[in-house]
């Protein structure tokens, strides 16, 4: 069977209409900004804000960072994650940075990208630092810290805390 040229040339127009159609709507739709998580956090597994944690990781997935939340690496800085608990969700956070403002029961942080937040810390954080636990009133401004926990709204409460060896 033989294609005619008409035909040819028709089916080059409609994939270029289509490359062109793909090559403006692509950008588009990841330039849109997406929505907020409104996932609220569980009473479940409170204790340890990455249920699949560092410790848990298989060979070849990490977690939080290139090398898994607080082992001596990675690449992350900062962020936050839906993650399903049991019947519902939770939002975990993580940050990495220098510790720019204490207080009695606040901590806030500044990531190298110039991120600065602020943490609460209660009595189920846990606070570590040269394989010790430690008091908030041990840390001091300009410390390095990784931090991890839970966002519920703008408070960002520490699960934990641990000082840069």
């Amino acid at each position: 069977m033989r294609t005619d040229r008409k035909s040819f040339i028709a089916g080059l127009g409609a994939a270029g209409i289509l490359g062109l159609g793909l090559y403006v709507a692509v950008p588009a739709i990841a330039d849109s900004p997406s929505p907020s998580p409104t996932a609220k956090p569980s009473e479940k597994g409170g204790d340890r804000p990455f249920r699949d944690g560092p410790r848990r990781v298989r060979p070849g997935l990490h977690g939080p960072g290139e090398h898994g939340f607080g082992r001596g690496g990675g690449r992350g800085v900062h962020g936050e994650a839906t993650v399903r608990d049991g019947d519902g969700f939770r939002l975990v956070t993580f940050q990495r940075g220098e510790i720019t403002a204490l207080s009695s029961t606040t901590l806030t942080v500044k990531s190298a990208d110039g991120t600065s937040w602020t943490w609460t810390a209660n009595g189920d954080t846990k606070i570590r630092e040269d394989r010790k636990d430690v008091a908030l009133k041990d840390l001091a401004k300009n410390d390095e810290v990784r931090i991890a926990g839970e966002r519920s709204g703008d408070t960002r409460t520490a699960k934990l805390v641990r000082v840069r060896d």
